[in-house]
């Protein structure tokens, strides 16, 4: 891992130890700075009420440069959230994780920011060509190359 992507994550997570997590937001493991987990939940009324998701960022060396692959965790009981820019492998349509991504993000921000699109969230679909993509999809999700147009949902 680069000395970079090292000073980074260990600031983050130095600083979700002393500051915690904002409210529906939970570290479940960082035991390296290569892949960590955290559950979401979105707080208040929404179509998501009640359920929570779990997230997998994966760091590459260039990290904050270049953004993680994230992507909700399914399997082993977990799922994806039924959403128009989630798709059922987990995969996550976002702009902020691809052509939008700023060094100046991190972990949480983007946890809050997936939380945010989750509660939006007006009608509970998976994206229209689902069932396409998943059985095409990189096991990366930062292989594909999203097309960002829809920002309604």
């Amino acid at each position: 891992m680069a000395a970079i992507s090292t000073r980074r994550l260990g600031k983050e997570l130095k600083e979700i130890h002393s500051e915690g997590c904002p409210v529906g937001v939970t570290l479940v493991s960082a035991d390296n700075f290569e892949c960590w987990y955290f559950t979401i939940q979105v707080m208040g009324e929404s179509e998501y009420e009640g359920e929570a998701f779990m997230l997998k960022f994966r760091f590459e060396p260039t990290y904050p440069i270049a953004s993680p692959a994230v992507q909700f965790v399914v399997g082993n009981g977990q799922e994806a959230p039924v959403h128009p820019h989630v798709y059922s492998n987990g995969h996550i349509c976002a702009s902020i994780l691809g052509n939008e991504w700023s060094p100046v993000l991190g972990v949480i921000s983007i946890c809050v920011t997936l939380q945010s699109m989750l509660a939006s969230c007006k009608k509970k679909e998976r994206p229209t060509d689902n069932e396409r993509y998943v059985k095409h999809a990189p096991e990366n999700p930062k292989k594909t190359r999203f097309e960002y147009h829809d920002d309604d949902v």
